[in-house]
């Protein structure tokens, strides 16, 4: 079972980051030229999930934007390494290639006065790769459908709902919000196989985070736990279940006064032990990422980012390298 990147939406969301701190050219009314390249510069995060979304790296997650502002996100990420399985199975050395295009959308909401946003991300995969399976080694090439994740967020301190005009004034302090992701079990899948697509469960994903602004710096941390239903038809009609994926997330991030604005990331995520059968797996997970995203703008209503993470640290050996691209369009709320 594997899992491919999602957070391509994610910063989506860092719209409203990349409004609200990192271009301060003064108080009081931005300009409107600078209010456009902070509008452009504002990106979709892209991250990678292997195994589960604990992995996402997912800068300005939580920041604030004009209400009523319409994201349209497209995105290639590439990915090379090793892939989580359940221990109780006799597959080794996994290694596996991953090209995933991504198509998303994601909108500003007013939730009791209190902005928050509305995502929804359906993509694609093309997978191939080798592994040991029963000491042969064995090929897999499929692709299809991955499961689809839809998520609310809702800023509770710092970041109330506003218009565009109402936003020329405001400047990001310290943001308080929190969000709920979860995923469909949509994608492709076959019970046959090891190594799928999709993964034919649910999973739900709380999350709390913190941004605050100093000047042109933005520190942020993210705290979020991963629950999944269990899969009762896995490889041939076993039953599999994982226990919750822990993870934290911490982001410094420079914005410029043209729009343009870059990060570097960190990721840990702990838990995720497996159960096969009411057999428990030996694959306790307690992996470190770090990365770092580029974006900038094109116009008033294109952005461009380029983004890549590492995993430097995997007691289960399942690290792997990503490297992606994501374009966003927004419209909406008068721009």
């Amino acid at each position: 079972m594997f899992a491919v990147p999602y957070a391509f939406l994610s910063l989506a969301f860092s719209m409203c980051a990349g409004m609200s701190s990192g271009s301060r050219p003064g108080r009081g009314c931005l300009c409107r030229r600078a209010i456009r390249s902070i509008l452009a510069a504002t990106a979709l995060a892209l991250g990678m999930l292997a195994g589960a979304q604990a992995q996402d790296i997912e800068p300005r997650a939580y920041s604030n934007a004009p209400v009523g502002v319409n994201f349209l996100i497209a995105g290639y990420a590439y990915t090379e390494g090793a892939v989580p399985f359940d221990a109780s199975l006799p597959v080794k050395n996994a290694q596996l290639k991953t090209s995933n295009a991504v198509l998303a959308y994601a909108r500003v909401l007013d939730l009791w006065g209190m902005s928050g946003k509305f995502d929804a991300i359906v993509p694609y995969t093309w997978l191939s790769g080798t592994a040991e399976l029963r000491g042969e080694t064995v090929e897999r090439i499929v692709d299809g459908l991955a499961d689809a994740r839809f998520r609310l967020s809702v800023n509770l301190y710092g970041a109330p709902a506003l218009t565009l005009n109402e936003f020329r004034n405001y400047e990001q302090d310290l943001i308080v919000g929190a969000s709920l992701q979860v995923s469909v079990p949509s994608g492709q899948y076959d019970n046959n196989r090891v190594v799928n697509i999709g993964t034919n469960r649910w999973s739900f994903k709380p999350e709390v985070g913190i941004s605050q602004a100093i000047g042109p710096w933005t520190l942020e941390s993210q705290a979020a736990a991963t629950f999944f239903t269990d899969n009762r038809d896995f490889f041939g009609g076993n039953t599999r279940s994982q226990a919750p994926i822990y993870s934290l997330q911490g982001h410094v991030i420079y914005g410029s006064r043209n729009g343009v604005w870059g990060s570097l990331d960190v990721t840990y995520f702990t838990g995720g032990r497996t159960t096969l059968n009411g057999v428990e797996g030996d694959d306790l997970q307690q992996n470190w990422r770090v990365g770092g995203t580029l974006a900038f703008p094109v116009d008033i209503n294109n952005s461009v980012k380029l983004y890549a993470s590492k995993g430097v640290s995997a007691r289960t050996d399942n690290n792997y390298d990503l490297i992606g691209i994501a374009w966003q369009y927004r419209w909406g709320a008068g721009l």
